[in-house]
């Protein structure tokens, strides 16, 4: 019995509980102000932070109350998976943790199976995101001259969504008979995939914007109406750091500039966290190359059928499965 309920006090001083509780009375106290509403876009902000900090607090408390009021073991037995499930939750303490998502793709090593093989990842996590019933779309493409992609940009938007993907980050490697081969050899490919916390708020990172250089460009598609007339696409450059990120899928040249942005701040905050700094002007990157001896997971479909993490010898059997967003095994 008190084996549960020690657990508990843990959870709460992870979690933080009494100093979210004081952020919660904060924000209500801001938001019965006069003023708030001045800024509408910080306001909204503001809105939706309160109703995370919230809900985290209620959650916890419900079940904090329930441990106080139980009398025997069965009782504490009853809320058990409650309990486990709370500390599930409480190693989510990252800093963006609790952030939405920004995915970047990269063909590597592997010509038009690289480009296949970038599309199927792209797929497989779009595939996760309409699982978990979460919001996704499709920033920027760069398509391949005979099918896949280059390169590739998805947003997916939802409570711990950066936190449960941001070991995905690395190198993916797929085995199988390639279908660009006339004789159907075996071939390996490799692709890259960055995840990044979805940076909305200007707050977050303040980026000068002196700093910045925005190129636009005509949007590219498979051809017939997916083509672009008009220089819409926009590709901005972060010039002390030499990152970039680009747009053309939204349908005005403000809207991409827009999504371009909130990628390029993704990036920034990636890599401030990779390196633990605290200033951008002390940012240097650094990448990895999607090719041999650098994957973190291998997806064998020829000649037997397996997925395999490199990290923890975690395995499936059924890469078809994994493909179509069954992940949660590799997540977890």
């Amino acid at each position: 019995m008190s084996d549960i309920i020690s657990r508990v006090e843990k959870i709460k001083d992870v979690l933080k509980i009494a100093q979210k509780e004081r952020e919660v009375k904060a924000i209500e106290a801001e938001m019965n102000s006069a003023l708030f509403w001045s800024n509408e876009k910080e306001a909204n902000e503001t809105i939706k932070n309160f109703k995370n900090l919230k809900s985290e607090v209620e959650k916890f408390n419900s079940i904090y109350e329930l441990c106080q009021l139980a009398e025997t073991e069965e009782d504490l037995g009853a809320i058990e998976e409650q309990v486990n499930e709370l500390e599930r939750y409480s190693k989510y303490n990252g800093k963006y943790d609790h952030y939405s998502a920004v995915l970047n793709f990269y063909a590597g090593a592997g010509g038009d199976d690289a480009q296949d093989w970038t599309e199927m990842l792209m797929r497989m996590y779009l595939k996760w995101a309409e699982k978990e019933h979460l919001s996704s779309k499709i920033i920027d493409v760069s398509y391949g001259g005979i099918a896949g992609v280059k390169s590739a940009t998805i947003e997916i938007v939802g409570d711990l969504v950066y936190g449960k993907l941001k070991n995905e980050n690395g190198v993916h490697r797929l085995v199988r008979q390639s279908p660009f081969n006339a004789k159907s050899l075996r071939q390996t490919s490799f692709s890259l995939v960055e995840i990044m916390p979805l940076i909305e708020s200007e707050k977050d990172i303040d980026i000068d914007s002196g700093d910045l250089r925005v190129d636009t460009f005509r949007s590219s598609g498979k051809g017939g109406q997916g083509v672009n007339t008009t220089d819409s696409a926009v590709r901005i450059t972060h010039i002390p750091t030499g990152l970039t990120a680009s747009c053309q899928n939204e349908r005005s040249q403000t809207q991409n500039k827009e999504s371009a942005l909130r990628v390029l701040r993704s990036r920034i905050a990636k890599l401030m966290e990779e390196q633990r700094i605290e200033k951008i002007q002390e940012l240097r990157g650094e990448s990895l190359e999607p090719e041999w001896g650098s994957q973190i997971r291998s997806y064998v479909l020829h000649p037997y059928k397996m997925v395999k993490d490199h990290r923890n010898d975690i395995e499936s059997s059924d890469p078809d499965k994994v493909l179509m967003g069954e992940i949660d095994i590799f997540l977890n």
